[in-house]
């Protein structure tokens, strides 16, 4: 799914990512964990073409994302409030992304129905703009919006953050559900530990642009990386 090689990008003389080689398998949900800085979000900005990397290249399905956009119909993402338009309503917001993947109108509203207990009864005909919306419901928007469509794959930068812990749950069942479906793979960044553990089966550390733990998620990861960020 995933091919990166060589990747490098480097902001005034400094080094804030330095990927030798790092391949992500189809169908799979990646974690990507680190402290402020580690450069995840740089890593997710390269990987979606939204800033040019100094070295190296990053190939999603075979295609590399800086020289070819046809890999953009496969992929979507969810990593700020930048990726939602905040004069639309949700409504209006989901039909303008179902449109853009081919979705119908009719057959958007049925498969909305999913995230009944996601939204709870705060997003959908209330008729409010995307921007009155808390920050946690327009959070809500935006990964939902990630969903149309069931792009092969979905970038989610700290999904958790701003979810009531009952919105948390919903949400980790909902990815759980599209990746036991072989719908999607995933690639979410997280500062919560316990959510990415529970909910990734592969976890990357990222410590000042480079790659220092590798793991298959398994019982005792969670206690491995808390060991590793209490040292």
């Amino acid at each position: 799914m995933i091919n990166i090689k060589d990747l490098s990008k480097i902001y005034s003389g400094k080094t804030v990512l330095n990927i030798s080689s790092l391949e992500i398998a189809k169908g799979s949900c990646f974690g990507l964990v680190g402290n402020n800085g580690a450069g995840k979000t740089t890593l997710f900005s390269l990987l979606l073409d939204l800033v040019e990397p100094t070295s190296g290249d990053i190939l999603n399905q075979g295609i590399k994302v800086s020289k070819d956009e046809s890999w953009k119909a496969k992929t979507s993402a969810f990593i700020d409030s930048t990726f939602i338009i905040g004069y639309l309503t949700p409504e209006e917001y989901f039909e303008f992304i179902a449109q853009l993947r081919g979705v119908k109108n009719e057959t958007l509203k049925d498969w909305l129905e999913q995230f009944s207990g996601f939204f709870k009864d705060e997003i959908l005909s209330q008729k409010k703009y995307i921007r009155d919306l808390s920050k946690g419901n327009q959070k809500k928007v935006g990964i939902t919006a990630s969903f149309i469509g069931l792009p092969e794959l979905v970038i989610l930068d700290e999904p958790f953050s701003n979810l009531d812990p009952s919105s948390q749950i919903l949400l980790k069942k909902l990815i759980q559900e599209f990746v036991k479906n072989d719908q999607t793979t995933f690639l979410i960044s997280s500062h919560d530990l316990s959510h990415v553990t529970e909910v990734c089966n592969r976890i990357v550390l990222l410590e000042k642009g480079q790659i220092i733990k590798d793991i298959e998620t398994n019982k005792a990861t969670l206690k491995e990386l808390e060991s590793y960020f209490t040292l």
